[in-house]
Parts: structure tokens; sequence; C-alpha cells
């Protein structure tokens, strides 16, 4: 799918992913401040987008209880919809009151191969345990 913009044309790529979290490695913090955690994580992408990310999560908050933030930085390499090549991806998640908010952009200037000078966001729906993405995105 895609639809035609004024500078560059607009395209989507939808697919599944896999995703390990790693056990956090609890940061250093000044005594009665709040808990922070650091993840590895490690995924796999499958359909238009093709390929394997790494990187890191940071945590804060209380998750059982429905308020947490984590910020992340993941690298994925590939393919997308035929190109090779690679970016970053930039979160910001946020759960509260019973409420998520998750954003997820294409960190400006990571594209790398063909991907070069990608821009976009990634939206994430998890379903019976499996996680889609849709990537709204544009090169040049």
């Amino acid at each position: 799918m895609s639809v035609a913009s004024s500078n560059a044309e607009s395209l989507v790529a939808v697919g599944e992913f896999d995703v390990k979290i790693g056990a956090p490695d609890m940061i250093p913090v000044p005594t009665g401040a709040s808990a922070v955690g650091r993840h590895a994580l490690e995924k796999e992408y499958h359909g238009g987008l093709k390929g394997h990310a790494f990187g890191e999560m940071l945590t804060a908050g209380q998750p059982q209880l429905g308020e947490a933030t984590y910020v992340a930085l993941e690298s994925f390499s590939g393919t997308l919809n035929g190109r090779v090549g690679g970016f970053a991806l930039a979160h910001l998640g946020q759960m509260s009151a019973g409420s998520e908010e998750l954003r997820i952009s294409i960190a400006p200037g990571s594209g790398t191969g063909e991907l070069a000078g990608i821009r976009g966001e990634l939206l994430i729906r998890r379903e019976s345990g499996t996680h889609h993405y849709t990537l709204n995105y544009r090169i040049g």
C-alpha cells in the first residue's frame, strides 16, 4: 500500500515480530529513589520488514500496578519491502490509570544502505500473544 506525498512517497510495511526481553540489570540509584532496570532486547521481524534488531530498554515504575514507563533504542538490519539496509527505532511507552501510550519513531539520520534517509513511525498491536506491526515510512 502506498499513498503519494509532496516530497517522498509514503509507504507501509506490515507483519509480525518475535521479541526476547532479557532479565533486568538494576541501575544503581540513590537511596529512596525509584528503581530503574536495564533490559537487553532481541527481535526478529517477519513480513514487509525482515531481519533482526538488537537494543536496550530502560524501565521505571510499577508495571504490576499498571503504572510504568519505558524507553528503548533498537537497531534493525535486514530488508524493508525488498530494500537492504538498517535503521534505529526510538521507543517511549507509558501506562497509567488503565491506559497505554506508545510512540516508536525511526531515529532521524539512522538509515543505512538502501534505507538511507528513512523516516517514519512503527505501530504495534498485541493480539493473542502475537506482536503485529505497521511501519509507516518514507525514504528521501
